[in-house]
């Protein structure tokens, strides 16, 4: 990778669109921001979900507008790859604490499927110390890393899909789907148990999908930083595309010009059959996007959040 220092002092463009990112291991999320933050020039960044520095995988990143409408990705299913060693237990959950033994693989329970099948569905979990979670304004690790214990309260997450695709020696690797805000350190943690093992940390864990984007989409920065500005920019999604879930309208001219003055667009044809409180996509003729509404009563749409203009979109053909 790339290790040229970042510059403060550079000439920011108004580019808009999403980047899908395969996150190298050792870096925080927020260091890879800056880096493509600053191999776009853009004046505006942010991603949809901080993976762990010891984490790989995919980590979109918007530019521009598309930070407008990052929610939409911050509360999408996920899907993950990760490698567990059972009959230990680590002070972090990972590879990067002390490590305990704290039980043996003969103990192992034979009916492995049962057990994975037993954690499907809805879950309680307790978030781990060694978490982003704040109490009093600090994240939690901050007093882990203090010594400090901080009562934490469960939380009810969904497993909607965990199967195991290998078990070699001591390690077991499995592949979850399920929804934001799972830990997936504390769900090897408690697997580990389950199984008879104590316990058990991860040795690797890997990103591969949230919601409809996965790693065959990505990117890693060395590719982006091999590339020249305008390839870089044909790399980007469409802003429009973390909206795709939502049903599109199309406004006329008039309700465009309505629309931008922050006012409720009436009856657009396009908008029939829509439900109130639905949020919607909404374009132009020539099928420009111009940001979320949401439908407040039959055939009325008020704006939600829009796209401003003058702003260098990334290419249509992309989303």
């Amino acid at each position: 990778m790339n290790s040229k220092p970042l510059h403060s002092k550079y000439i920011k463009r108004n580019i808009s669109g999403v980047l899908l990112l395969d996150k190298p291991h050792g870096i925080s999320s927020n260091r890879a921001l800056q880096i493509i933050k600053r191999s776009y020039a853009a004046s505006k960044a942010g991603h949809t979900g901080t993976l762990d520095p010891l984490a790989t995988g995919l980590l979109p990143i918007c530019l521009g507008e598309a930070t407008k409408f990052s929610s939409a990705l911050l509360g999408a299913d996920k899907t993950y790859e990760a490698v567990m060693r059972l009959g230990y237990i680590s002070t972090t959950g990972d590879a990067e604490g002390e490590i305990s033994v704290v039980g043996d693989m003969k103990l192992m329970s034979q009916n492995i499927g049962q057990v994975l099948q037993d954690f499907t569905g809805n879950i309680t979990q307790i978030p781990p110390m060694y978490s982003a979670l704040k109490h009093q304004g600090k994240s939690l690790y901050t007093y882990a890393r203090e010594g400090v214990e901080i009562e934490r309260k469960s939380r009810q997450v969904t497993i909607y899909d965990l199967k195991i695709d290998a078990l070699v020696g001591e390690e077991m690797f499995i592949k979850i789907r399920c929804s934001t805000g799972t830990y997936i350190r504390t769900l090897a943690e408690d697997i580990g148990r389950a199984l008879g093992c104590g316990g058990a940390y991860l040795t690797a864990l890997r990103r591969s999908a949230v919601h409809d984007f996965g790693l065959s989409q990505s990117y890693t920065l060395d590719q982006i930083e091999g590339m020249s500005l305008p390839q870089r920019d044909i790399c980007l999604y469409s802003t429009d595309s973390l909206l795709h879930n939502f049903s599109a309208v199309t406004l006329e001219s008039v309700q465009v010009k309505i629309l931008l003055q922050g006012q409720i667009v009436t009856s657009p044809v396009s908008a029939n059959g829509l439900i109130v409180g639905e949020k919607v996509r909404m374009y132009d003729t020539e099928e420009n996007f111009l940001g979320l509404g949401e439908v407040t009563a039959e055939g009325e749409i008020a704006p939600k959040r829009l796209i401003s203009d003058g702003t260098l979109t990334a290419r249509e053909d992309q989303s």
